[in-house]
């Protein structure tokens, strides 16, 4: 049986975060499934209950690898706010590891940070380690999950 893969945000505003994400990883909006304008509208096939629908819009909740090698990432609404530290979260390599001279790595993580933080993310806090050579930036998606750019 093959597993597939999916990670799931709770949050408050799907289509903030869609359009975040897509930027931050090069994703895409998920379409509806083949023969559906919407997925409403392919909720509504499917046979889901009208009150599992009534929250649904025909803006896309979840986003994908447009090389089709990433997990699906949805984003689902959920009423109560985010009230923790994330227990997980993305680092997003740009870097190109250890074989990539510091200066090059550091200028990558540079150029990265000024897009996101152009595309709603807030930089908390830069780590500049000369031993062992460990540049990297924590920062937070405009609901305030926490990811790191190395």
């Amino acid at each position: 049986m093959e597993t597939t893969r999916q990670l799931t945000i709770d949050c408050a505003d799907p289509e903030t975060l869609v359009a975040f994400w897509c930027e931050a990883l090069g994703y895409v909006p998920e379409p509806p499934p083949d023969g559906h304008a919407t997925w409403r509208a392919y909720g509504t096939d499917r046979g889901v209950p009208e009150a599992d629908l009534a929250g649904m819009t025909d803006r896309p909740e979840s986003i994908v690898d447009p090389t089709g090698k990433g997990p699906r990432v949805w984003f689902q609404q959920v009423p109560e706010p985010k009230g923790t530290k994330n227990r997980l979260h993305v680092d997003l390599k740009v870097g190109g590891g250890r074989d990539v001279p510091a200066a090059v790595r550091r200028e990558r993580v540079t150029a990265a940070v000024a897009r996101l933080t152009r595309a709603g993310a807030t930089l908390v806090r830069l780590t500049d380690e000369p031993d062992p050579d460990h540049y990297a930036a924590l920062l937070r998606d405009p609901e305030g999950n926490e990811f790191c750019v190395v």
